[in-house]
């Protein structure tokens, strides 16, 4: 890759499904570029932050439809790539942490065996190698004791415990760019500033881009280099995260007034009051 290239280009990313009654667009011409940082993803609940993490990855299923004027990753044009070269490219250059491990765990399968099995599926790995492979990610991610959670099932792990699996299962590849949606949505406050620690680590250590989906503004806002505002399926705003409190746009700042804060409490929290304007289409 070219120094001063973006490993991700994004150029009107529109994702669409046809229901029986109406056409839905989830995403709406979305353009971004991603170098080797710490992006941010944010907006309420059906913006399409989700929807553009898996268009990313081709993983958007029928009745879906994903068009983009430009998607490239790292000089590769993904929306003309085969499907078996997005396979290879899925978990070894690109990989994607999903919001609840309960979900994205198989069940009867100890933890150890799904990381080596994802690891050997892009490497050229016998087990053992495999296995110690799966234990170094173990150990990467902070685990106390990775022999013990290796032979682990899903269900015995702790929500905490299940989500830094998951981060090591992606991680091992030593993929180029990792998508995180919603990673530290279901756990607790210690857990979740644990498992931002370790990705923050792991990121900057290896050099890799970071799309981080979140909810969470004050999180992004501390975490990410930079944060996309969406709405509607559509970014309403851009802007460096260190910057997001001097966010321009009415709903970036609807949003952050919204949000409850220990130094300045109120008696109501600001309800807010959405635009139809948000959601236009853009020329």
């Amino acid at each position: 890759m070219n120094a001063g290239a973006p490993l991700l280009t994004v150029e009107d990313l529109r994702v669409e499904f046809q229901t029986r009654t109406q056409l839905v667009r989830a995403v709406r011409g979305v353009s971004f570029s991603l170098g080797r940082e710490k992006l941010g993803i944010v907006g309420e609940s059906g913006s399409g932050k989700s929807q553009t993490g898996r268009a990313i990855l081709r993983l958007v299923a029928p009745p879906g439809r994903v068009t983009a004027k430009k998607l490239e990753f790292d000089g590769i044009d993904l929306m003309a790539t085969g499907e078996a070269q997005m396979r290879d490219i899925r978990g070894k250059r690109i990989a994607m942490v999903l919001q609840d491990p309960k979900f994205s765990l198989n069940p009867v399968m100890t933890v150890g065996k799904q990381i080596a099995e994802a690891y050997r599926a892009h490497a050229s790995a016998d087990r053992a190698a495999a296995k110690q492979r799966a234990l170094d990610m173990l150990r990467a991610v902070k685990m106390r004791e990775p022999e013990r959670v290796y032979a682990a099932y899903p269900h015995e792990l702790s929500g905490g415990m299940g989500q830094r699996a998951m981060i090591a299962m992606m991680l091992a590849t030593e993929p180029d760019l990792l998508i995180a949606d919603e990673p530290t949505s279901a756990l607790d406050v210690t857990v979740q500033l644990q498992v931002l620690a370790i990705l923050d680590d792991l990121v900057s250590q290896r050099g890799m881009g970071l799309i981080f989906i979140s909810h969470d503004l004050n999180l992004v806002a501390s975490f990410c280099d930079r944060v996309l505002v969406m709405y509607a399926g559509r970014v309403v705003e851009s802007l460096r995260a260190s910057e997001l409190g001097q966010a321009k746009h009415s709903y970036t700042q609807g949003l952050l007034a919204a949000l409850p804060r220990i130094d300045k409490p109120v008696k109501e929290l600001v309800v807010l009051k959405r635009d139809p304007a948000w959601a236009g289409e853009r020329p």
